[in-house]
């Protein structure tokens, strides 16, 4: 997984990163994107243009046939995109479109790798319980004034999915790397739900016939994993499905690292999108600076003393983002009806 390098642009204490961390996040509402970044930056130097010479930080992992990392290796490097694809025409190519296969013959082995592979990795989070709330979210198409003028369902194709299982897996042993170096980093946690939370969606579940196993006053992720499962298709799929994800506590950044309930796994972050988010900038540079030999005792005493604010900020802008996405949603579903 190759990230473009946006530290190397966004200097830490700068106007810029001061900036940046006061916005938080990118907020995407129906008609506009307000960037964390400046454009420039976001679309500029660093977006991995096809073939241009690009900074990056990559995660290099080679995995086995069970989805297991059995050797990683984080790296300052330079890529150069060979291609520019869209998950629409991955998506053609794997459904076998034959103009596109003919186009990107060279290419349609790998993707079907990536297929293969994004398989196995999905089958593996599952098998130890992660919980994947699938909703059909909205596509809304907008007229000239920014009026909508279609709802649509928004498409969670093979391609989208083989970009998500890699950016899980690559956050995954980017937290673990960095867990065990014990040097300070901001992880991405979910905590378990409420006792009292789970006790009534027991309740309420169990007047459709269903029933969830509650050990010691905990649940674990396979039960409501298993619950998903249970109620597809039903009548009552979309009800026990939200009152299931509302019973649930709302991921969070911290400067500790207790795991992530719902990915079920012990240790999480985000790496991968640095542009858009304040927590990926963050631990970027301590990254580079870990790669570069210059995590000594006092850069360890900086961070350890700045990032609980950081991640506590950031946790409050991505609240303040998903409740603008959301009400502005309605809005337009509103202005549509």
């Amino acid at each position: 997984m190759h990230i473009a390098d946006v530290s190397n642009y966004v200097q830490g204490g700068s106007a810029l990163d001061r900036e940046a961390l006061r916005r938080g996040t990118s907020v995407y509402l129906v008609d506009r994107v307000i960037p964390m970044l400046p454009r420039r930056l976001s679309n500029g130097i660093c977006s991995l243009n096809q073939g241009e010479d690009r900074l990056a930080l990559s995660c290099l992992m080679d995995i086995d046939a069970q989805g297991n990392v059995i050797s990683h290796k984080i790296a300052e490097t330079v890529i150069c995109v060979d291609r520019r694809m869209t998950y629409t025409a991955v998506k053609k190519i794997l459904e076998g479109d034959g103009d596109l296969r003919r186009e990107y013959q060279d290419f349609v082995p790998l993707f079907h790798h990536m297929k293969e592979l994004s398989a196995i990795l999905r089958k593996k989070r599952s098998n130890r319980g992660s919980i994947d709330f699938d909703f059909p979210e909205t596509k809304m198409v907008l007229d000239e004034q920014g009026k909508p003028i279609e709802l649509k369902p928004y498409d969670r194709n093979v391609a989208t999915k083989i970009i998500e299982d890699f950016m899980l897996l690559a956050n995954e042993t980017v937290a673990e790397h960095y867990f065990w170096q014990e040097i300070p980093f901001v992880y991405r946690t979910h905590e378990q739900p409420d006792e009292e939370k789970i006790q009534k969606l027991a309740i309420f579940i169990n007047n459709f016939g269903h029933s969830m196993h509650i050990a010691n006053n905990a649940v674990r992720p396979k039960e409501i994993q298993k619950l998903l499962a249970k109620v597809e298709g039903t009548n009552e799929e979309a009800l026990i499905s939200r009152l299931a994800l509302r019973s649930m506590k709302q991921a969070k950044y911290t400067p500790e690292n207790t795991g992530h309930f719902g990915l079920a796994t012990t240790y999480y972050c985000h790496f991968t999108s640095p542009i858009r988010r304040y927590p990926d900038l963050q631990i970027h540079r301590i990254i580079k600076e870990n790669l570069r030999g210059r995590m000594n005792d006092t850069r360890k005493a900086h961070y350890e003393k700045i990032l609980p604010e950081v991640a506590l900020h950031a946790s409050k802008r991505e609240r303040l983002a998903e409740e603008a996405e959301r009400e502005t949603d309605k809005l337009k579903k509103v202005e549509y009806m």
